[in-house]
């Protein structure tokens, strides 16, 4: 799992962010679209993805793409 591909596919997430003002250190709570919604787009794409299950408080707890990205890895081990 590469940190840039997961930037990319987060992103994807998004309808009306540029997926230009997603970096790693983007603290997506902090985006204008932001919502629960995204919360459980999120959540569906680190399953169908990584295969892994995240909680809403996991992505509540992260407050950065990188996080995200680092909590996914960690669940990967």
């Amino acid at each position: 799992m590469e940190l840039e591909d997961f930037i990319q596919k987060f992103a994807n997430q998004f309808d009306d962010t540029d997926a230009s003002e997603i970096k790693a250190d983007t603290k997506f709570h902090e985006l204008g679209e932001w919502s629960s919604m995204l919360v459980l787009a999120l959540i569906a794409m680190a399953n169908i993805e990584y295969d892994v299950t995240l909680t809403g408080q996991d992505v509540k707890d992260a407050e950065t793409v990188e996080d995200l990205f680092n909590l996914i890895k960690v669940k990967l081990e």
